[in-house]
């Protein structure tokens, strides 16, 4: 069984920096995509950044320029690094990793806290 825990989220002030970790049980190498989605009160949930594993990057306007999205396959962890936090980027934040395969399967963490104070 997969699991994602997420660590690292927390209350920084506007303008500051936080790293989410998601440390994923079992080979990452498996995961076709790792990704972090966040929903913030009354609000719909949305995907902030993706990660395939070749490499290749995604990430939603809002966050461009600001957020890093990175895999460490050694660690069987995803990183995403978030700097010049805005108000609007608070939000509960979800680690989620994709295998396609015969059928699509998807996995989700638990989930982390992130707030900002402006």
């Amino acid at each position: 069984q997969v699991q994602l825990v997420e660590s690292g989220g927390g209350l920084v002030q506007a303008g500051g920096s936080l790293r989410l970790s998601c440390a994923v049980s079992g080979s990452i190498f498996a995961m076709n995509v790792m990704g972090w989605y966040r929903q913030a009160p009354g609000k719909q949930r949305e995907l902030v950044a993706d990660i395939t594993s070749g490499g290749s990057r995604n990430y939603a306007d809002s966050v461009k320029g600001r957020f890093t999205i990175s895999r460490d396959n050694a660690k069987n962890t995803v990183y995403l690094q978030m700097n010049n936090l805005r108000p609007e980027d608070t939000a509960v934040y979800y680690c989620s990793a994709t295998r396609f395969g015969v059928s699509r399967i998807d996995y989700r963490g638990q989930g982390t806290q992130v707030t900002v104070s402006s």
